[in-house]
Formats: structure tokens, C-alpha cells, sequence
């Protein structure tokens, strides 16, 4: 692990996974979609080094803030504040992304909320991360041609 490298804290309601049952209905079952899915993004070849050497994400401190995120969005609550875009463009300005992070993110975002989750909050989780990837994408790396 490298000096920038902060490992993700392991236990945020930790459950075993399983056969997707649960929806993404309370802040707990957020917060462990979020650490799973996080847990993967950080030790991914391809992600895990803009994450963890390039942004130096202290993931103690980052999980809660992407938890606050999907409750506000998927179940209303306050909590939430910041402006995730700003973050992504100072991220770019030092080390450019490229449609494969997009991709990968997405991924395996799909990965952990279908293999853990289902339901309609699950179904607007996946939705929204393919909404914000997209234009994330097309504000930082230029609009997908078809």
C-alpha cells in the first residue's frame, strides 16, 4: 500500500452478502452499498489510483460523505452538502480521465447494487449513478459519439 493509499474501514454495518432481498431503503443499507462498492473501486486497477494516489481519498472520512449523497438522493434526508462535480474537475485537472473510468465505475456500481440489492431504490440507484456518469463524462472527457 503507498503512502497516499488509506484503507477502507471495514466494518460500516458489515452483513453478509447474499441473494439480492433487501432494497436500498435505509441509511444502513446505503452505507454498506457504498462501503462495498467503494472497498472494490479502491483496489481496482484502474480506479483505485486516481482514488487513492491522485485524489488521496481518506476513506474514513470520504464513505460518510458518499453515504449522505445516496440517502439524500435515494431517500430524501438531509445531510448531504457539496458539489461532487467541482471534486471531479480538480481531480481531471491533474490527472484526466478517460471514458474507461467511466465505464469501469459504472461497472462496477452495477456489480455491487445487483448483486446485493433490489427494489425500486435499488433500481433509482442505478439509474441515477448511469445519469451522473454520463454527464460527468461528457462535462470533463467531451459527449460519447454514436
Amino acid at each position: 500500500m503507498s503512502a497516499g493509499r488509506r484503507p477502507i474501514p471495514v466494518a460500516l454495518g458489515a452483513r453478509p452478502s447474499g441473494p439480492a432481498a433487501a432494497d436500498l431503503d435505509s441509511p444502513e443499507e446505503i452505507a454498506e452499498m457504498v462501503r462495498r462498492f467503494y472497498q472494490g473501486v479502491a483496489q481496482d486497477e484502474l480506479l483505485g489510483p486516481v482514488f487513492n494516489d491522485v485524489a488521496q481519498v481518506d476513506w474514513s472520512e470520504h464513505l460518510p460523505k458518499l453515504a449522505a449523497f445516496w440517502c439524500r438522493t435515494l431517500l430524501g434526508l438531509p445531510g448531504y452538502e457539496g458539489n461532487p462535480f467541482r471534486s471531479h474537475r480538480s481531480i481531471h485537472e491533474q490527472s484526466p480521465f478517460t471514458t474507461a473510468h467511466f465505464e469501469r465505475w459504472l461497472e462496477l456500481f452495477d456489480e455491487t447494487v445487483t448483486a446485493g440489492w433490489k427494489g425500486p431504490h435499488a433500481d433509482r440507484a442505478l439509474e441515477l449513478a448511469h445519469h451522473v456518469a454520463r454527464v460527468h463524462h461528457d462535462q470533463l472527457v467531451g459527449p460519447t459519439r454514436h
